[in-house]
């Protein structure tokens, strides 16, 4: 094709996909590596002459924020925390870890896990943060101290995201999963952001899972009003079972986890 040749009316030339910073999609079949189109509309229409971006610019977004959530999340230390690994026949836990497990198939609604420390909460919330991510789901699994951490961390000179970003990406994941709540330094600033967070995921009913070892009453009333809406979170689980650290080796896990766990 000559340079005189004009582009097909649905694709940037190739002069622009050169000097474009998606350049990296060259082989894209599309656009032609621009990462941008236009529509073949004739003049006067609202979408004549706009660019818009191509399916392999949106994957490219899509990439991004998924390696954001993965940034800020806690899931790399529980990586081993699956469903083949957990113990379904641990006194208590079943009902929990069949809950979970059709939660992790079809993730709408609210699930909250309830119970005390080492029944099991963490790791049934981590499985279904795992299975998630094998099905392309952009998952935000996180401790929440850790995660407020992480948004004060933006207002420190060494960050490199804004905080309206980061704020951004914790309410809009496709699903978050928040471990411990309850467990946070309650001042009034941590209060609120969690709040606006909660309050956003309730109001839009977004899929979220929460776990906790307080008491009803020990969690802000705005938020425990929320988690307790039937039409968005079907029941409270409650694990009633007790501590696995206590338990040997060999009764924590399958036998597949517990010889994953050796190796």
């Amino acid at each position: 094709m000559s340079k005189n040749t004009p582009a097909a009316p649905t694709a940037i030339s190739s002069a622009a996909a050169a000097t474009s910073p998606t350049s990296s999609s060259a082989e894209c079949p599309h656009c032609g590596g621009a990462g941008f189109y236009k529509k073949a509309v004739p003049y006067g229409h609202p979408d004549f002459a706009r660019l818009f971006p191509c399916v392999c610019k949106l994957a490219e977004q899509e990439q991004r924020d998924a390696a954001r959530l993965l940034e800020i999340s806690n899931l790399a230390a529980f990586l081993d925390k699956t469903f083949e690994t957990f113990n379904p026949n641990v006194p208590g836990v079943r009902r929990a870890y069949l809950r979970a497990q059709e939660y992790a198939r079809h993730p709408r609604g609210w699930l909250i896990l309830f119970g005390n420390y080492g029944c099991g909460k963490t790791h049934l919330a981590a499985a279904i943060a795992n299975q998630l991510l094998q099905n392309h789901y952009r998952v935000l699994f996180a401790v929440v101290p850790d995660l407020l951490d992480h948004l004060r961390s933006t207002f420190g000179p060494s960050s490199e995201i804004e905080y309206d970003q980061r704020f951004e990406d914790i309410r809009e994941a496709d699903v978050l999963i928040l471990d411990d709540l309850g467990t946070e330094n309650t001042t009034p600033w941590a209060r609120e952001k969690l709040f606006q967070i909660i309050n956003h995921r309730y109001n839009f009913a977004l899929p979220t899972v929460i776990t906790s070892n307080r008491k009803p009453e020990e969690i802000d009333p705005r938020i425990f009003s929320r988690m307790s809406d039937r039409a968005l979170c079907e029941e409270h689980i409650i694990i009633d079972a007790a501590d696995y650290r206590r338990l040997p080796i060999a009764q924590r896990y399958p036998i597949a986890g517990a010889q994953r766990r050796v190796k």
